[in-house]
C-alpha cells in the first residue's frame, strides 16, 4: 500500500456556477450531442467530397489558397495592422488553455481551405497533407491500405498542423518520438510572404527544426510532409495489471517496454505500442500491442474486440476490467485500436455526462458521443470556463523516464487525480538544440529506454477533477498549476502549451530553450509580424500595447542568446 499522504483541505462552499457545471448534462445531451452529431457527419461528407478528387485537382486547389495566404500577409500594413493570427475561432482549437491573445488588435488570415490529404507516396513512403487534416481523416484513408502515420494521435479531431506546432504523442512514440519527430518536410508562408519548403537537410533546416512547439509563430504552416509505416489489419493487446505502490507500478510500467540490458531497439524485446493508466495510488494497467494480420487474429480461441462499436465499455473501464480477470490478450481492428479514447474522450466523458458509461446509455445514445470538443468549449460561458480552469486539471507533464514514480508521487499529492494517462516517447538528440531537449550526458547512464541517440521520456496525462474538488473541498487550482510547472523546470521536464499555464515569461525560457527559436524568428522576418510562442502560450488577456512591447523586447531579450551562432 501507498504510505503517500494527502493534505487535509477545509470544505469549500457551493455557488451558482457548482450546479451549473453539475446539470450541464442536460444541456449536453439536448443541445451538444446532437449539433455534434450533425457537424461531425458534414465534416465527413466534406471529406468524402475531398478524396473523389484526384491527387492533381487538390493539389491545383492547394497552391491557388497558398496564393491567397500570400497575398492577404502582402496587405498587411505593420503600422497599422495588428500582429498576424488565423481567422479560425477561439472555441475551435481543442486545447483548453484560453485563446486570449486574439482579444488584441490582430491581423487574420483565413487558413480553413487547408483541409486535403494531398498525397499518399505509396514509394516514398510519405504522406503530404495539409494542416487541418485530422487524425480520424487519415486513418479512414491510409489504413485500409495497411499504412498509417508512425505516430496516430488517439483522437479523432487532432489536426496535423496543431500535433507538429504544438504537441503529438501517441503509443508508438517510444519507437518513433512525437508527431513532429515524424515529419520530414513543411511547406511553410513566411512573414514577407515567401513560400519555402524546410526538410532537416536543405537551406531551411534551422527553421525545419525550430517549428515544432512554436505555435505557428515563425510561419504560416500550408502543408507537411509525414512518415508512413506499413501496418497489419489487427493488434494484439495485452493488458497486464499491477498492484503496489506509485514507486512499484512506475516500475512495472517501465519494464513493460524497456529491456533491463539497454537494447531498445530490438524489436523482438520492445512492443509496437504502449500505454499504462493509474487508476489509483495503488493499482494499474499496463498495455503493449503488437500489429498482427488477420488470419492471426481469427485463428481458433483468439478474442476480437470491435472496442470502436458505439454500444462497447468505454475503454478506459475495459482495461480496468484486468484486475479482476488477470493479464489477458485480445486482438483489436487497428483502426479501432487508434482511436479507442475518442468516444469517452478517455475519462473526462464522465464527468460530461455522469451515466455516460452506463449500459442503457451506449446502447440509445452512445452512437452520438463524444461530443465535440469545440462545441463544449463554445457554450460553456464565461464563469464555467474560468471554473474548469480552477477546478479542473487538463495537463501533460513529459518527463524523463526514470522519474516517472516521483512525477506519480508529487500528482499524487499535490492534485490526486485519476486515473492518469501514462505514454512513453523519445527524445532525440539532435544537431541543433531545440525548444525541448534531452538532458544533457544522458548517453552515458545506460538507464532503461534510453539510448544514444535519444532520451525515454514519459507523458504523464493529468486529466479529471481532483480529489479535493471531488470531496467538495477547497482547491487553488491556479496554486496547483505554479506547483507542478516549478517542479517540471527542476526535473528537466516540459508542459506542453496546449494546457492552461502560470509561467511567467522568465520561467517559460528556464523549461524551455529559446536559442534557435528566437535566431530564426529574426531570421525569416517573424519579430513585428507574429506573436511570440510566450506572449500567444500566456494565460490572461493581451492587449495591444502589452503585445507590442513584448514584441519590442524580444528583440533584446535577455533569455535568448540570439546573436550567437548555432552549432
Amino acid at each position: 500500500m501507498s504510505d503517500l499522504e494527502v493534505p487535509l483541505r477545509p470544505k469549500r462552499k457551493k455557488s451558482l456556477v457548482d450546479f451549473l457545471v453539475q446539470f450541464r448534462w442536460i444541456f449536453v445531451i439536448f443541445v451538444v450531442l446532437p449539433f455534434s452529431c450533425a457537424y461531425y457527419f458534414l465534416i465527413y461528407l466534406g471529406d468524402v467530397r475531398s478524396e473523389m478528387k484526384s491527387f492533381k485537382q487538390r493539389q491545383k486547389e492547394h497552391d491557388e489558397n497558398v496564393k491567397k495566404v500570400v497575398k492577404r500577409l502582402k496587405q498587411r500594413d505593420p503600422k497599422k495592422d495588428g500582429l498576424v493570427c488565423t481567422a479560425r475561432k477561439p472555441w475551435i482549437a481543442v486545447g483548453m488553455r484560453n485563446v486570449d491573445y486574439k482579444r488584441a488588435r490582430h491581423f487574420e488570415v483565413a487558413l480553413s481551405a487547408f483541409r486535403n490529404i494531398l498525397e499518399i507516396d505509396k514509394d516514398r513512403m510519405i504522406a503530404r497533407v495539409e494542416p487541418l487534416v485530422n487524425m480520424g481523416q487519415i486513418t479512414r484513408v491510409t489504413v485500409p491500405m495497411n499504412l498509417s502515420l508512425a505516430v496516430v494521435a488517439e483522437l479523432d479531431d487532432l489536426t496535423v498542423g496543431g500535433l507538429i506546432n504544438g504537441y503529438g504523442i501517441e503509443g508508438s512514440s517510444h519507437i518513433y518520438g512525437l508527431f513532429s519527430d515524424t515529419v520530414v518536410a513543411y511547406e511553410i508562408v513566411l512573414a514577407d510572404g515567401r513560400v519555402v519548403r524546410a526538410t532537416k537537410d536543405n537551406e531551411y533546416s534551422d527553421l525545419f527544426y525550430a517549428i515544432p512547439w512554436s505555435q505557428g509563430t515563425l510561419g504560416l504552416l500550408v502543408a507537411a510532409e509525414i512518415k508512413l509505416i506499413p501496418i497489419k489489419e489487427y493488434m494484439r493487446l495485452t493488458y497486464t495489471p499491477v498492484v503496489g505502490n506509485l514507486k512499484e507500478l512506475a516500475q512495472g510500467y517501465v519494464d513493460s517496454f524497456t529491456p533491463r540490458d539497454c537494447d531498445q531497439d530490438n524489436p523482438v524485446k520492445v512492443p509496437d505500442f504502449v500505454e499504462g493508466m493509474i487508476y489509483s495510488s495503488t493499482e494499474g494497467v499496463f498495455m503493449t500491442g503488437r500489429y498482427a494480420s488477420k488470419e492471426e487474429a481469427k485463428k481458433k480461441g483468439n478474442k476480437i474486440n470491435n472496442v470502436g462499436w458505439w454500444f462497447k465499455p468505454w475503454f478506459y473501464q475495459h482495461a480496468q476490467t484486468a484486475f479482476k480477470k488477470g493479464e489477458f490478450v485480445e486482438y483489436i481492428p487497428t483502426r479501432q485500436y487508434y482511436h479507442r479514447h475518442t468516444r469517452c474522450l478517455y475519462w473526462e466523458g464522465k464527468l460530461i455526462l455522469p451515466f455516460g458509461d452506463q449500459w442503457w446509455f451506449r446502447f440509445l445514445l452512445g452512437w452520438l458521443m463524444p461530443p465535440k470538443v469545440s462545441l463544449l468549449k463554445a457554450t460553456q460561458g464565461e464563469a464555467v470556463r474560468n471554473y474548469y480552469h480552477e477546478m479542473h486539471v487538463i495537463q501533460d507533464m513529459l518527463v524523463p523516464l526514470y522519474k516517472v514514480g516521483d512525477a506519480l508521487e508529487w500528482v499524487h499529492q499535490e492534485m490526486e487525480v485519476y486515473p492518469i494517462w501514462l505514454c512513453p516517447h523519445r527524445l532525440f538528440k539532435l544537431p541543433v538544440k531545440t525548444m525541448v531537449y534531452p538532458e544533457p550526458g544522458f548517453e552515458h547512464h545506460c538507464r532503461q529506454g534510453d539510448t544514444p541517440y535519444a532520451q525515454m521520456f514519459t507523458d504523464v496525462g493529468v486529466y479529471y477533477a481532483p480529489g479535493p474538488v471531488l470531496r467538495g473541498e477547497v482547491f487553488d487550482g491556479a496554486e496547483a498549476v505554479r506547483k507542478m510547472e516549478q517542479w517540471l523546470i527542476e526535473n528537466h521536464s516540459f508542459q506542453p502549451q496546449y494546457a492552461v499555464s502560470e509561467l511567467n515569461e522568465k520561467d517559460f525560457w528556464r523549461m524551455f530553450d529559446a536559442g534557435l527559436y528566437e535566431h530564426v524568428r529574426r531570421k525569416y522576418g517573424a519579430v513585428g509580424t507574429f506573436m511570440s510562442v510566450y506572449y500567444k502560450s500566456k494565460k490572461g488577456r493581451k492587449t495591444e500595447k502589452e503585445v507590442q512591447e513584448a514584441e519590442q523586447a524580444h528583440l533584446e531579450t535577455a533569455y535568448a542568446e540570439v546573436d550567437q551562432p548555432m552549432d
